[in-house]
């Protein structure tokens, strides 16, 4: 297939790098086949190195490795400071931690007993596959460069544990999705590759029901069928433009790393400040005793007035803090994040300080991801219930199945508690719907399973004690009649 293109060492300059998101990787074929597969695989290869080079340095920014540190000074540059004030970690951190920082929930969409309890079972299954902190390696790829990418695979007969599938998340540098041209653009084929230790890349190319093992040096390796009629790697974008969540902001990120570069050159500018000799001439050897001592004495050879003193300039700190802290307000509200300006006041109240300070901007961004977040979920469910329904552990299906993501779920809980309590006083309203939108409970459904099944527990123990109850005081009454009857005939 001849050797590819080589970011591993992607050059990173001291000027911003200019991106708008990741390529959709697109061909014209109707169907991957045995002898399109090489053909479709390297076209796809010369988009995904771009957008392999740009995750790369994506990826290398959040960890730190920005323009910053390859900064270049022409004037004094024995003084060049390069302060990396990482804020793109802050932004991933927080939209990472705000997104997913409790497990999602698959909960029943309107059904049965029966439904709920196979749902309960797929959650037993995903936390034996540690799914919450896989979903938080997703997300953290998605905020960092834009998409992400989940392989699911059916347990091999001798690693079967607890649940009947395995899941990974994959590196988006050596993972893309071909996708279809054609209306839908259906997915018509996975790629994953690694390197070997010659610098050969070995590629697995997953379709619907074909697996095809090549290499980079166009020699086919192997092809076999699978039985998950299904791509067992699903892209899950960020959003349509597949941007990271701080990649819009990359030339303030690299203002606020400059500003505060050039602060701390001002500061130490200052301190090694130059000297200045005015009518007056001083050889080496006087400059270091000038400099031992802290004070030197000249005299001019023409007699006119000699002067020494320190050249310096002092950088002003509170215009330089106003710059960075427009850069930093412009960053969160771009992104989406909340502020930190605290402020008081005496008439706040809860609803308030949220569109204040940003939460309810936070929220809206965070709903927006959940949306193109389930779109893909759909589809891993969709093969993992197929895996289940094959090892005979599962008969659900899709329709019958919800996503919820937990955040801020007990926010206002004492409003969503009234609400509650209402609708249950109120008897036009089935008490089923006065669960699903109070809003208290994450699985509606089942909480109202299992209250139900709590409130007739509770009625038949009332029943069973007021019948106990009519029984002892009828066996008492009985007691007494006969003491009374005794009585009467004795004083008779």
């Amino acid at each position: 297939m001849g050797h590819t293109i080589d970011t591993s060492k992607s050059q990173i300059g001291s000027r911003t790098r200019v991106m708008s998101g990741r390529r959709v990787i697109k061909s014209s074929v109707s169907e991957i086949t045995e002898e399109n597969v090489g053909d479709v695989l390297r076209q796809a290869l010369f988009t995904h190195e771009q957008n392999r080079s740009e995750i790369d340095y994506l990826w290398k920014y959040y960890k730190g490795d920005q323009p910053i540190l390859h900064r270049v000074k022409n004037i004094r540059p024995e003084i060049c400071n390069k302060i990396v004030e990482n804020r793109a970690n802050e932004i991933v951190s927080f939209k990472v931690g705000y997104l997913c920082g409790e497990p999602i929930q698959y909960v029943s969409r309107n059904g049965g007993e029966e439904v709920v309890k196979q749902i309960n079972m797929l959650n037993e299954f995903m936390f034996a596959e540690d799914k919450a902190s896989q979903d938080q390696e997703l997300v953290e790829w998605q905020m960092v460069c834009g998409t992400a990418y989940r392989g699911v695979f059916p347990d091999d007969a001798a690693e079967e544990d607890e649940a009947p599938f395995e899941l990974y998340t994959l590196d988006p540098r050596d993972t893309f999705v071909v996708y279809s041209t054609e209306l839908g653009n259906k997915p018509l084929m996975a790629v994953k590759y690694n390197t070997d230790e010659n610098g050969y890349r070995h590629y697995s190319v997953y379709t619907e029901n074909r697996y095809y093992s090549l290499s980079d040096l166009g020699v086919e390796v192997g092809v076999k069928a699978h039985a998950m009629n299904s791509i067992p790697i699903i892209e899950y974008p960020a959003n349509n433009a597949r941007l990271g969540a701080f990649e819009i902001v990359l030339p303030l990120l690299d203002a606020i790393n400059n500003v505060e570069s050039n602060r701390l050159d001002g500061m130490e500018q200052m301190v090694q400040a130059f000297i200045k000799f005015i009518n007056c001439d001083i050889d080496k050897e006087g400059f270091e005793e000038f400099l031992s001592l802290g004070a030197i004495k000249v005299k001019s050879s023409d007699g006119l007035n000699a002067d020494v003193a320190v050249v310096s300039t002092d950088l002003n700190q509170s215009q330089s803090q106003t710059l960075k802290d427009d850069y930093y307000n412009a960053i969160l509200a771009i992104c989406g994040l909340p502020n930190r300006n605290g402020g008081s006041s005496t008439s706040d109240t809860g609803a308030a300080v949220l569109l204040r300070d940003g939460w309810s901007d936070a929220e809206a961004r965070a709903k927006d991801s959940e949306n193109v977040f389930k779109r893909s979920e759909k589809k891993m469910l969709k093969l993992v219930l197929h895996i289940c329904h094959e090892k005979d552990t599962l008969n659900l299906k899709l329709r019958e199945i919800d996503m919820k993501f937990t955040r801020r779920n007990y926010e206002a809980i004492q409003s969503k508690s009234q609400v509650l309590i209402s609708m249950l006083q109120e008897p036009k309203i089935h008490p089923q719907l006065a669960f699903q939108h109070s809003g208290l409970f994450t699985d509606a459904e089942s909480a109202y399973s299992m209250s139900m099944e709590y409130y007739e527990e509770q009625r038949e123990r009332e029943a069973t004690e007021n019948m106990v109850r009519e029984n002892l005081n009828h066996i008492n009454n009985e007691h007494r009649e006969v003491q009374t009857q005794g009585v009467r005939n004795g004083k008779n």
